[in-house]
């Protein structure tokens, strides 16, 4: 699970590309940190507006610039996580984080700059990030930056404004709720092929082959964003959730459905007329499906859509 440090662990001459070269890095952070990559990407463009605004002697005096970039970022995107909870209560539905496609699957090909992609890990699939949604914005920040990005506790601690201590139990709670959390995971080709069936099956319209793929507790969630249509509230146990997709179904007739990675994991795209409208993620636990998000909102879509 661990992102490798970047240039930013060594000592660095403060220069346009050794400033760039961290871009990277900080969008991997920062879409961890936050689950959304168009906010991730206004954390560096702030954390780079703050480095420029500093004259060169300030500049100067930074023993290394990724780990001052870092610090920069992980508290922007601290602060922002302190008053995302009051943003998710006036979102319109449920709020799931943002999906990503695999590196060349996103829309527009070659002429997305590379340095906006994310690693796509176990660190990034819905369903951990998901769980990362309900930690503390302390826990998250502590535990990614531990866990995943591997700074020590007294690095996160400065970074925090909290003791190496406090830090150490904030990130040993964060993995016992991803523990408590996440079935053992399974290998990529068996849940593509739970995915592939679940795709067949909802193609044929098949209700009992849908159930039999679902856990007789799954849920559905959907996000639209208050801009596009989408269940308000989680479809809850499995039948429900086979009659809800069904009924989906037969009103959009001409819908694709076509098989996709995302975040790293076998998943499921809606296109019309060739243009992605919805994607799914999946939480496989054994043979069966437990959980199902579908993001809708266009504004969630622009990696998936943008030309």
């Amino acid at each position: 699970m661990t992102i490798q440090p970047g240039a930013g662990d060594s000592l660095l001459d403060p220069s346009l590309s050794a400033i760039m070269s961290e871009r990277r890095q900080l969008i991997n952070l920062a879409y961890r940190l936050l689950g959304s990559l168009s906010e991730a990407e206004d954390v560096v463009q702030e954390t780079y507006a703050r480095w420029y605004a500093m004259s060169r002697q300030q500049q100067e005096t930074i023993e290394s610039v990724g780990g001052w970039l870092t610090t920069v970022a992980s508290r922007i995107c601290l602060n922002l996580l302190g008053s995302a909870r009051a943003r998710r209560e006036s979102y319109v539905g449920e709020w799931i984080p943002e999906p990503l496609p695999e590196r060349m699957e996103w829309s527009g090909g070659a002429t997305v700059d590379p340095a906006d992609h994310v690693t796509l890990d176990e660190s990034v699939n819905m369903a951990f990030l998901v769980v990362l949604e309900s930690m503390t914005p302390a826990e998250r920040v502590a535990f990614i930056l531990h866990d995943v990005f591997r700074y020590s506790f007294a690095e996160v601690a400065e970074i925090v404004g909290r003791t190496p201590a406090a830090c150490r139990q904030l990130a040993t709670s964060a993995r016992r709720r991803i523990r408590d959390s996440q079935p053992p995971a399974n290998p990529t080709a068996h849940q593509a092929g739970i995915v592939r069936s679940f795709k067949q099956a909802w193609e044929a319209k098949d209700i009992g082959a849908l159930i039999g793929l679902l856990d007789p507790d799954a849920t559905a969630t959907g996000d639209g964003g208050g801009l596009v249509s989408a269940v308000l509230r989680p479809i809850e146990g499995g039948e429900q959730v086979a009659r809800f997709l069904v009924e989906l179904a037969d009103g959009a007739p001409d819908l694709a459905i076509v098989e996709r990675t995302v975040n790293g994991q076998p998943g499921l795209v809606a296109q019309l007329d060739g243009v992605t409208v919805a994607v799914y993620a999946f939480d496989v636990a054994g043979d069966r499906i437990k959980h199902l998000w579908a993001v809708r909102n266009p504004e969630k879509l622009r990696p998936w859509t943008a030309g």
